[in-house]
């Protein structure tokens, strides 16, 4: 998927606590100078040393559907199509993404987020399908809410085991998109303990351009994401353009590399817009019976 590391699967769960306590003990500190004043906005859902979120996370959000950051603008109705390839220890093979922007809102730690729908295709079949929640707090950052990835083998659904939501079992959802992204800034977009999620970014590079099949684009802004909990999965570096979002997925190291390109960007009409919602509101229903951690939140809606 291209909204996130994927986490790796659940081991024994004390070592793993007692480690993801310190790192959010340190978690402001470690975000550098350009992304406290973006914590701020979202300081309730930061956790404290036990791993509980201090409160939740609706100090901050007034408006948190009109998600207009510049590097990830998320209007309803837009699909972003990625085309490329992923590498692991087999080989290299066809990879495709299509990212939806639904018109459904969905209640997550007492804010309305933003419900995309991710749909992960490998060697023509769809492997993974995923609900993401974002919100944009009053400062312009972009948070992450939560995800609920369903996983498909030979086009059968297998489970949800990486389902994590902001403020439940001690998981933090952070930054997404910083409302102003600086060369060297460091933040952490996600921590959930009990899955070993542990993403992390840092501001590579600004000012760059790039072209892909979609186009070419100017003022780039480039991140490098990592994982502490798992060094091998190496670097996945993000190439994010003004106005339009995520143009370009790269990788350095790791045992599985990614590497998507914008294909087409456009707004769907009400029939294709009908379809994606039905797809989403199908995944939304069945992850109250797949996975415990979902029922804390409210049945997605669509926008009035």
């Amino acid at each position: 998927m291209i909204i996130s590391r994927r986490p790796l699967r659940p081991l024994p769960a004390a070592p793993v606590l007692a480690a993801a306590a310190v790192l959010a003990a340190g978690l402001v500190a470690a975000c550098g100078q350009a992304s406290q004043s973006a914590g701020a906005a979202g300081k309730g859902a930061q956790p404290t040393g036990s791993g509980r979120p201090a409160q939740h996370a609706a100090d901050g959000f007034s408006r948190p559907l009109d998600v207009s950051n510049p590097m990830f603008p998320l209007v309803v109705g837009t699909q972003f199509v990625y085309q490329g390839t992923i590498a692991d220890g087999e080989g290299s093979h066809p990879h495709s993404v299509v990212f939806t922007v639904t018109d459904l809102w969905k209640q997550v730690d007492h804010v309305h987020t933003v419900v995309a729908l991710d749909q992960d295709f490998r060697d023509g079949g769809l492997q993974e399908q995923e609900l993401a929640f974002f919100a944009q707090d009053d400062k312009g950052n972009v948070w992450n809410f939560g995800e609920y990835p369903e996983e498909y083998d030979n086009g059968k659904f297998t489970g949800a085991p990486s389902t994590w939501i902001r403020g439940t079992a001690g998981a933090y959802g952070g930054i997404h998109m910083l409302s102003e992204p600086r060369a060297g800034a460091q933040y952490r977009e996600g921590l959930v303990p009990a899955i070993q999620f542990d993403d992390v970014s840092r501001i590579a590079r600004t000012g760059q351009a790039t072209c892909v099949q979609a186009g070419c684009y100017r003022q780039v802004l480039v991140v490098d994401e990592t994982s502490p909990n798992d060094p091998a999965s190496g670097h996945q570096i993000k190439s994010y353009s003004p106005r339009t979002g995520l143009v370009r997925v790269s990788a350095r190291g790791g045992d599985t590399r990614e590497f998507l390109a914008l294909a087409v960007a456009r707004h769907l009409d009400g029939a294709a817009m009908a379809k994606a919602r039905a797809a989403a509101l199908a995944m939304d229903r069945r992850a109250y019976q797949v996975t415990k951690v979902y029922r804390v939140t409210g049945p997605a809606q669509r926008r009035g």
